[in-house]
């Protein structure tokens, strides 16, 4: 025991830093830890790569539904364009070009209701 104290010093607090610059050190550590645990999440998720990787992509992929057993309807953007794409495990065809502003689900109503596009 009167080792322990030689070590410690008799006039010594039982902290190493008293005044506060251990609850500051900790609140760093736990900063520090909380931010990589966010920076890992988003990593994870996707969205952090998803923005980096948007900036320099050509084609954007903006929705996607599916229409029966793997086949698939596609809005894709390419070069200021906006394509209405269907997909099957073998085969890409054109269906359509989106006018500016024109939503996916009033040309996926309009096609379902009137399948020759008469109207």
């Amino acid at each position: 025991m009167t080792s322990m104290l030689l070590l410690l010093g008799s006039d010594s607090a039982p902290w190493p830093a008293a005044d506060g610059g251990l609850f500051r050190s900790m609140a760093g550590a736990v900063l520090v830890l909380a931010l990589l645990g966010l920076f890992a999440w988003m990593v994870k998720r996707g969205g952090l790569l998803q923005r980096v990787q948007r900036k320099h992509a050509a084609i954007t992929v903006e929705t996607a539904v599916s229409v029966g057993e793997r086949r698939s309807l596609v809005v894709v953007a390419v070069e200021g364009r906006r394509l209405l794409l269907g997909l099957t495990p073998v085969h890409v065809s054109f269906v359509t070009e989106l006018r500016p502003g024109q939503p996916f689900d009033q040309v996926l109503d309009r096609s379902l209701t009137d399948p020759k596009g008469t109207s």
